[in-house]
């Protein structure tokens, strides 16, 4: 089991932190189906995850919920909340078990006095966030929804096996799910029994099984959404 120094030097986020700060890091384990936060939730603590993969998503006033993106090692949650004193902007849910570092907003606070290095990580962690959304626009206009939808899947893949999340893919989801990559429901269903008449994916009780993950990365052309 590693201990939170070991993440630092693997991440090298050593330098992010003075030595005396360094011991008031906490180290949190999650599994995978947690909810780690919640649209509207006022966070008092910035996360570094180090280890497992989360998924980033919206949920409209009716409900229903729609993935945004998914984040793998090292990725921070709370930084915009942070920089924006604002509540939670999207939730956050484990996609696999996981750890994560922690520290308080008010202990950041004080870092930000007296440690410029802190600073520019906040700068550039902020700035890549709004660049991959503005990358994800431009995915959606560039690229074809064979390259979307393959994405998609991949990033959604539970284990990096295949199996892909049945509640994210019953049939009721599917119009969602179309509308946010950016095509109609009747292009999608198309593009799905393409996928499987290849023999990438198949599809039984609702939900979709990756056949052939390597033929699935191809069409992925290196997944836009991670």
């Amino acid at each position: 089991m590693k201990e939170i120094r070991q993440y630092l030097q693997e991440y090298e986020l050593e330098y992010l932190f003075p030595p005396k700060f360094k011991d008031r890091l906490k180290m949190y384990r999650f599994s995978k189906g947690e909810t780690i936060c919640t649209i509207g939730d006022q966070l008092d603590e910035m996360f570094f995850l180090v280890e497992g993969k989360i998924k980033i998503y919206t949920t409209s006033p009716e409900g229903k919920s729609l993935i945004n993106r998914f984040k793998r090692p090292l990725a921070v949650i709370g930084d915009v909340e942070y920089v924006k004193g604002s509540a939670v902007l999207n939730s956050v849910e484990a996609v696999a078990d996981g750890v994560m570092l922690a520290i308080s907003f008010e202990e950041l606070q004080e870092i930000e006095k007296i440690h410029p290095p802190y600073i520019r990580f906040l700068l550039e962690t902020v700035a890549q966030k709004f660049y991959a959304e503005s990358h994800i626009t431009s995915m959606h206009m560039l690229y074809p929804v064979e390259v979307r939808l393959a994405s998609y899947l991949l990033s959604i893949s539970s284990d990096g096996k295949g199996t892909v999340f049945h509640e994210e893919m019953r049939t009721e989801n599917l119009t969602e799910l179309a509308e946010w990559i950016g095509t109609s429901y009747r292009h999608l269903n198309r593009v799905l029994k393409k996928m499987a008449a290849d023999g990438i994916i198949v599809r039984a009780n609702g939900s979709i099984k990756i056949k052939h993950l390597g033929d699935l990365r191809v069409l992925a052309n290196g997944n836009i959404y991670e």
